[in-house]
Parts: structure tokens; sequence; C-alpha cells
């Protein structure tokens, strides 16, 4: 279940403002917020069914976006990415530092480094 959660929450973060305002928000009150279906359902004066059918729609909407982008796997992938350039940057300046001690080296090294993190936060 931690995992669906996980999953559905990556969807919405990066596809959730292709639903419509109404599956939005049963679907925030759904899966962020904890609510049943029941207590939505409750809330909006319609069935629990009907709830159900615009959550299990969103979820159908999310779903085929990342199957035809796969813009949520390319993101993985790149942070894998990022974290090996960091690896061979950290090995490259550790092995300056304790055989050549090269300045230039050195401050191409924190320049890489700078560029991560700067990709990173984007």
């Amino acid at each position: 279940m931690k995992n669906q959660a996980y999953r559905m929450a990556l969807l919405y973060d990066f596809y959730g403002d292709m639903l419509t305002d109404r599956q939005k928000e049963f679907y925030d009150l759904y899966y962020n917020e904890d609510l049943s279906l029941a207590e939505i359902a409750e809330n909006y004066g319609i069935t629990r069914q009907g709830v159900r059918d615009v959550i299990v729609r969103a979820e159908a909407i999310l779903t085929e976006l990342e199957d035809k982008t796969g813009i949520i796997r390319r993101f993985h992938k790149m942070k894998e990415q990022f974290a090996q350039i960091e690896d061979c940057v950290r090995a490259i300046d550790q092995i300056n530092r304790q055989h050549y001690q090269d300045d230039g080296l050195e401050s191409q090294c924190s320049q890489i480094f700078g560029v991560l993190e700067q990709l990173k936060q984007e």
C-alpha cells in the first residue's frame, strides 16, 4: 500500500494539473488527506461509487500520461545519473587533493558540484 500511495503522489505531483478541479479535489482528499470514499461522498452529497468513479478516472488519466511520456521514469533515471556524476567528481577531487593539489582541477570540481546542485533544485 505504501508503494501505491507513493506512486500515486508522484503521478499527482507531475501530472495533477491535467485533472479537472473535481478530480483534483477528490484525489487529494483520498490520497493526501486519507479520507475514505464514504467520508468524501458524505461531504459532497454523492454516492460512494460516484466518488470512486472520479478517483479511478483520475488514476487512469495520470497513469496513461506517465505511460505515454515516461517523465517520472526519466526523472528517477536522471537522479541516479546525477548521483553517479557526483560520486565520480568526488573521487576526482579526492585524488587531486591527495596527489596533485591542482587549483584548476579543484576549481573545476567545485564548478561541477555547483551545477549539479542547481540541476537538483530544478
